[in-house]
């Protein structure tokens, strides 16, 4: 007779409920400061650089299901996973320009929180940028997981007004489509240096922490749910819901991305605005060009989605310090239970909040964020693609040939991308 703790999730659960973890890191992905990416591509290539979105779309899930793949066997997160099988050099240098990096970004996106929200009712922009970044760290210190995640999931809509914003504006259809599928790639620097940062928003270390930590904090959650290693009677239904989750989650991703692309391109673009520097420089800039509505549900998108992102930056940091560290760490514990792991996202959201009141430069301190990102995505990509065959690791569960391929053909885009990146500065 099959025990409690062997219990499978039942196998016909509505594919709504299956979404989480996934859906959760895809929408994460579209922050603020990724938004301005997007809009930088559309404003200054137009159509031209819609084809990129659908290029990263598989390779983005293929390595996103590595990591939560990772997380939902082993059960234990990718900090503590590299911790147990890999040399300390190597984890303690990850992670800390991982900190480092989800800080800067913490910055950036709670002032663009802030600026747009300045848009909408005018008054101080930096004092909305504080309220923000603290209504997101009180809600991860005291709201508990299971409350906490439907919250997040609630805030992945607010990414549908950049869908709608596109249906405000006139779009000539068949240009989009032949543009997309047949467009004019260039070699100038210009080109090279979007495409290279729409690649590395797309596919970024945060989100492999995020997603793997996520199914660790779903198992947890669930008292009959075991790791797969061992209780492998649960992995057909876990591993089908992880391919269900992550396809919609980075489906869901890019089509966003496509729709800030599109809209910019359509509006900025075709109107000679081809400088855009932050997403809510992008919202002021659609105003006169696509008229009041547009402009309000782009910029009420940006609040949306930053206070869906920066949660996940925060929580990555905490995840990745406490794996490296031997931490307890979930956000189902009390602040009491995990000191050190609530006292990263604390510190994290708070040096992001501050940084938003000294003279740094906030598009230098991205532009450099971003650099890290890159400079360390690939390492953690080669580590992942390692961990994920290794059957000490993951038991009978290591992965497919072909999520093997998507993930290495993901590790080697990014690596060409930081390479054209490096050679460019």
């Amino acid at each position: 007779m099959q025990s409690e703790n062997d219990a499978a999730p039942d196998p016909n659960t509505s594919w709504l409920r299956k979404l989480g973890p996934g859906l959760i890191t895809g929408a994460a992905d579209d922050d603020p400061s990724g938004i301005a990416t997007y809009s930088q591509a559309g404003a200054q290539f137009g159509f031209n650089m819609l084809w990129t979105v659908l290029f990263t779309y598989p390779l983005m899930v293929g390595i996103q299901m590595v990591s939560a793949r990772i997380g939902r066997v082993s059960g234990h997160g990718l900090a503590t996973n590299i911790r147990r099988h890999y040399p300390g050099w190597l984890l303690y240098s990850v992670v800390g320009l991982l900190l480092i990096a989800n800080t800067i970004n913490i910055a950036a996106d709670v002032a663009a929180m802030g600026e747009a929200l300045k848009l909408i009712i005018d008054g101080p922009a930096q004092v909305y940028a504080v309220a923000f970044g603290l209504v997101s760290l009180l809600l991860q210190v005291f709201v508990p997981y299971r409350r906490y995640v439907r919250i997040l999931k609630w805030l992945t809509l607010t990414l549908l007004a950049y869908v709608a914003t596109a249906f405000v504006v006139h779009i000539p259809w068949a240009q989009v489509l032949v543009s997309t599928l047949r467009p004019q790639i260039t070699w100038q620097s210009g080109y090279i240096t979007t495409v290279v940062a729409v690649f590395g928003t797309t596919i970024s270390p945060y989100l492999f922490f995020w997603q793997a930590s996520q199914e660790v904090e779903d198992q947890i959650a669930d008292a009959q749910a075991q790791p797969l290693t061992r209780s492998p009677q649960q992995a057909p239904a876990n591993l089908r819901r992880i391919q269900i989750d992550t396809w919609v989650g980075m489906g869901f991703s890019n089509l966003v991305a496509f729709f800030i692309i599109l809209t910019t391109a359509v509006t900025l673009n075709l109107h000679g605005v081809t400088e855009i520097k932050t997403s809510a420089q992008a919202a002021a800039a659609l105003r006169p060009i696509a008229g009041e509505f547009a402009f309000m549900l782009f910029s009420a998108g940006i609040i949306g989605t930053g206070m869906l992102a920066i949660p996940v930056l925060a929580g990555s940091s905490a995840y990745a310090m406490a794996g490296a560290f031997k931490w307890k760490n979930s956000l189902e514990f009390t602040p009491q239970n995990a000191k050190q792991f609530y006292a990263i996202i604390a510190v994290s959201t708070l040096i992001g909040i501050a940084l938003g009141f000294t003279a740094i430069d906030p598009i230098k301190a991205l532009y450099w964020s971003a650099v890290i990102n890159g400079v360390i995505s690939v390492p953690i990509m080669v580590v992942m693609m390692l961990m994920a065959v290794r059957r000490d690791i993951m038991g009978q569960f290591v992965i497919t040939s072909r999520l093997k391929l998507l993930g290495w053909l993901a590790t080697l885009m990014m690596a060409a991308a930081v390479l054209a990146m490096l050679a460019s500065l």
